[in-house]
């Protein structure tokens, strides 16, 4: 039996960098043309963009997720499906490497999922994506005998809802908490995604997320908790980049701050390191959230490991190169300290 099983998407990523890739900041206009957090990226049209070295990396939620927790001296699962082909022999050697049990599904006829990222020298990118074999995992392909855990991170960028919605049943029936980080594609869902927040045991998004989620304005922050607050019966955590996390049990709302970075270099992966870190430390403090009252100390450690795990991911290239581990963590002074204020519902 394993501690946890994360389950999702996986990818062979590329990533570009160039100071010619610019980042503009221009909430009157840029949201007006569908840009909902006023931000774009861009580079000159029909130009000739000279780029640095190639940085070949891999990614995916699911698997950035598996790594985090091995890390944390959990025994680790992941289910995924990857195409025949070298990208996802690179993926699987990886979860290999970092003794990471693989349930691994191959498709013959599609190919692994691949992204390509254009990374600006602030730290900011722009991530294009072919979802690939990974969008493509079918009920009967799932070993749901084999997976058996404690817990079971759900990262599901674009499976289709039905078989999603199944390994939600399917892990609900058996009483094992469940970790959901939706991706873009099932937030657009809105309201049929309800019966996978009832059933989940902690829920991620970020605030540009939440708030199109829960149709409340990006400006409306408090708001925009509030509502999913109501929408989730578990532990619900909402992050805003710099301006740290907020997350509630239903008893408390923790507003936390952020570590401060010695070098922002690369957001990707960011997210996903916060939430898988902050999954680990519930496990390890071996927080159940009875009659779904946890713990502060529990919270407030999880929300620690959670934020000290995104900001090591972001001072370097790529999701996983930052990812720390159990000792790194415990025992550098650097993550003994964060700024967590408890206020009672």
């Amino acid at each position: 039996m394993y501690d946890i099983i994360a389950i999702g998407s996986a990818t062979r990523d590329i990533f570009l960098t160039s100071p010619l890739f610019k980042v503009l900041r221009d909430p009157e206009h840029l949201k007006k043309i569908g840009f909902e957090g006023g931000e774009a990226q861009c580079f000159a049209l029909g130009g000739k963009i000279e780029i640095g070295p190639l940085i070949f990396a891999t990614g995916g939620g699911a698997t950035n997720a598996a790594v985090s927790f091995s890390r944390q001296a959990l025994k680790a699962a992941a289910l995924i499906k990857i195409g025949s082909d070298r990208p996802g022999e690179a993926i699987l050697n990886e979860l290999k490497k970092e003794k990471i049990e693989p349930f691994v599904i191959k498709e013959k006829k599609v190919p692994t999922a691949y992204s390509t990222i254009l990374l600006a020298p602030s730290g900011e990118r722009t991530i294009l994506i072919h979802r690939g074999a990974s969008e493509n995992l079918k009920i009967k392909e799932i070993p749901f005998k084999k997976l058996k855990a404690g817990w079971v991170y759900v990262s599901p960028g674009k499976i289709p809802f039905p078989i999603i919605e199944k390994i939600f049943n399917h892990f609900s029936k058996n009483k094992t908490p469940i970790a959901f980080n939706p991706s873009e594609y099932f937030i657009e869902m809105g309201e049929k995604l309800k019966p996978l927040l009832n059933k989940a045991k902690v829920v991620f998004l970020n605030r540009g997320e939440a708030a199109k989620l829960t149709g409340v304005n990006y400006s409306k922050g408090s708001e925009i908790f509030k509502k999913m607050d109501e929408l989730v019966d578990g532990i619900v955590a909402v992050t805003d980049d710099k301006k740290g996390a907020m997350i509630s049990d239903g008893f408390n709302i923790y507003r936390a701050g952020v570590f401060k970075e010695k070098k922002l270099v690369d957001r990707t992966g960011a997210g996903d390191a916060f939430a898988s870190g902050f999954v680990a430390g519930l496990i390890r403090k071996k927080e159940k959230c009875d009659k779904g009252l946890c713990n502060p100390r529990n919270i407030e450690y999880a929300i620690r490991l959670g934020s000290a795990n995104a900001t090591s991911v972001i001072e370097k290239i790529g999701a996983k190169a930052g990812i720390l581990t159990k000792r790194e963590f415990e025992k550098s002074n650097r993550w003994k300290h964060l700024p967590i204020n408890i206020i009672k519902i």
